[in-house]
């Protein structure tokens, strides 16, 4: 008899502005881009190229998931299909270098 009593209140959004829907830019779609992802990825040997307390990241494929980053963000004029603007970074550390170049930028 219990499980059938629904709660008497139901959840109250209290955001005023609702987050608009993340959508993916439509560069990452091109031939190109691909290419030049999986250059990068390549020749970092499919493992994360950052460098913590000295030692690089374990993280690898196929295990982990692998990012082509760009060292100097596309925003901030980092060339686009260079490979030499480019790092293979795990989905950690990835997100901490984004998070730190937008903080930078503000």
């Amino acid at each position: 008899m219990l499980k059938m009593l629904r709660p008497a209140l139901t959840r109250f959004d209290d955001r005023r502005v609702k987050a608009a829907p993340k959508v993916a830019n439509t560069i990452f779609e091109t031939p190109e881009y691909k290419v030049w992802r999986d250059k990068v990825i390549r020749r970092a040997g499919g493992r994360c190229e950052a460098i913590d307390d000295g030692r690089r990241c374990y993280k690898a494929l196929p295990t982990h998931r692998m990012f082509a980053d760009h060292r100097i963000e596309r925003r901030d004029g980092g060339a686009l299909f260079d490979p030499d603007n480019g790092q293979c970074l795990c989905g950690s550390h990835h997100t901490a270098k984004t998070a730190a170049a937008r903080a930078a930028r503000r």
